[in-house]
């Protein structure tokens, strides 16, 4: 079995405590029932498992949401209450405009809010473009009406359990962070090449078996047992 770094034909090597990369896993075809499927409808259905397993920014969303609405309702009842002759006051304009109008643009105070309303906005604008930390993994299908995604902590689990079949390795761990899995080998003995790379190549094997949407990098640390 041949990992990606064999065939880049640049030698793994494995230091103790140290991680090391290997390519990204999850390039290439569709893999369904032992057939690559390629082209549009491949394409097609990863775009629908990576929009369903999408996170929302529920809540975020729901803050802005209740705040815009409170802050709609109080200029809608200051104003019908004003046009009517009973204002309720419960924002005290008069004050407000004196102050504006006798603040200069060069105030600390004007100064300090206009910073913080300005960072509180683009606070709310990153929030809304960076995706979040999706709880699935997605995996093709080969098919945009069949999605199918794995808990992230079953995806390393699988990772971890794949390198404990290495001969030597007695545990084992895994954990994703966005598209890099790292993996945590406990071996008996201290070949760090030998098990680097037998543990890499069960990796990737996995990897391949599970055919994720999005390619991963792996990074294996190798210790030896005490």
């Amino acid at each position: 079995m041949s990992t990606g770094a064999d065939r880049a034909g640049k030698p793994v090597t494995s230091l103790a405590d140290e991680a090391t990369d290997a390519p990204l896993a999850g390039e290439g075809g569709w893999m369904t029932d032992g057939r690559t499927v390629t082209g549009a409808s491949g394409r097609a259905a990863d775009r629908a498992a990576l929009r369903a397993f999408r996170p929302r920014r529920t809540v975020p969303a729901v803050v802005v949401a209740a705040l815009l609405t409170v802050l709609g309702a109080v200029v809608a009842a200051e104003t019908v209450s004003a046009l009517a002759g009973r204002p309720l006051r419960w924002v005290p304009l008069d004050r407000l405009l004196i102050w504006a109008a006798s603040t200069p643009w060069n105030d600390p105070l004007f100064l300090l809010g206009t910073a913080l309303v300005t960072l509180i906005g683009l606070a709310l604008v990153v929030t809304a473009l960076v995706p979040g930390r999706p709880r699935f993994v997605p995996v093709r299908t080969g098919d945009a009406d069949l999605i199918i995604g794995m808990r992230r902590k079953s995806f390393a689990r699988a990772l971890a359990h794949a390198a404990e079949g290495v001969p030597g390795v007695h545990s084992a761990r895994a954990s994703v962070h966005g598209n890099t899995a790292a993996v945590t080998a406990t071996t008996s003995g201290w070949d760090r090449e030998r098990f680097g790379e037998a543990v890499r190549a069960m990796v990737l094997s996995r990897l391949a078996a599970l055919n994720p949407v999005e390619p991963y990098q792996v990074k294996v640390n190798v210790r030896e047992r005490k």
